[in-house]
């Protein structure tokens, strides 16, 4: 039953040498608050605790098709354009995206740990 899960997206990123303090605070206080205001449901986000240079955000969709459609229209707003994109793409080196799907209870899990 499809209200049984949920697609749960981890996004890894590998930052370029020191700035993962910089790109925390632009991830906390910029992108993460506009993600959320767009109705993202942004799970977890933060340093990786295995590697100074890596980061995570994990976000939360109904579907598939949810996901990209939100995303492209997040990424292509004028609100993320010439809002945090510059000082959060400016910092990192590569990201991978992993999908998968998972029970509302089980993302709830990862909030409550990784805040």
């Amino acid at each position: 039953m499809a209200s049984d899960r949920r697609v749960l997206e981890v996004r890894s990123y590998k930052l370029k040498s020191g700035m993962s303090a910089e790109f925390h605070r632009a991830m906390s206080s910029e992108a993460a608050p506009m993600l959320r205001a767009w109705g993202t449901d942004v799970v977890a986000l933060g340093p990786s605790p295995h590697e100074a240079d890596s980061y995570f955000l994990i976000r939360s969709y109904a579907d598939l098709d949810r996901r990209q459609r939100e995303q492209d229209a997040f990424y292509a707003s004028d609100a993320w354009r010439s809002g945090p994109r510059k000082s959060i793409v400016g910092k990192i080196e590569s990201y991978l995206d992993t999908v998968l799907w998972l029970s509302p209870a089980g993302i709830d899990e990862i909030r409550t740990f990784n805040t």
